[in-house]
């Protein structure tokens, strides 16, 4: 009942009432997220209520994305994480670093407009469609990870990681990829084309 309810245009509503509640209540999965990068209600996401999203006007959340529990997820320098994408709880997302505009600036630091200070560094990242981040992961500025991937638990992720890779650790490290894995699940119920480029699974 409820879940026709809230797919209905009552929506919006349920979903703004949940964010208000999120703030009164201990930590619970909430439906909904407005992508003001496409102007787009996307309700099928699912963000955990102690989630915190930062520089929300630069961050494109595809439809079907759920982000868990205590995570802190950056904006500011540009974030887009694919449809259907999982983060999972206490893992956080950086698009910008001010290591070394608080060193340089000191005292200063306040004083000046962001994007004017010496040495802040503002590097989009992107993560791809179905990928899985596991929990407790770190994800640095400029970092490009591609769709279908599966990142281990604790990692450190920076540069750019390909399509279907599996990766884990600090330093990361490539231990597989994701096509092997899941050939086993092939089948009746598993269509392959349904998730993977037909030319990449050949």
């Amino acid at each position: 009942m409820f879940r026709k309810l809230y797919f209905s245009p009552l929506g919006y509503l349920i979903s703004g009432f949940l964010r208000f509640f999120a703030g009164f209540h201990r930590p619970f999965m909430a439906y909904g997220y407005f992508n003001r990068v496409i102007g787009r209600f996307q309700k099928y996401t699912r963000i955990s209520s102690s989630a915190k999203l930062i520089h929300k006007k630069s961050l494109d959340l595809g439809n079907h994305v759920w982000i868990g529990h205590y995570c802190l997820v950056d904006g500011t320098g540009g974030l887009t994480i694919g449809e259907g994408t999982q983060i999972s709880s206490h893992t956080v997302i950086y698009s910008h670093s001010s290591q070394d505009a608080i060193r340089i600036l000191g005292k200063d630091f306040i004083k000046i407009e962001a994007v004017k200070r010496p040495g802040y560094k503002l590097k989009p990242v992107k993560i791809g469609a179905y990928t899985f981040v596991g929990t407790s992961c770190v994800i640095l500025p400029g970092a490009s990870i591609g769709k279908g991937c599966l990142i281990g638990a604790g990692s450190l992720v920076r540069g750019n990681i390909p399509d279907y890779a599996i990766a884990s650790g600090n330093p990361l490290k490539i231990i597989g990829d994701t096509r092997e894995r899941d050939k086993e699940r092939f089948g009746d119920l598993i269509e392959p084309g349904r998730y993977y480029d037909p030319e990449s699974i050949s």
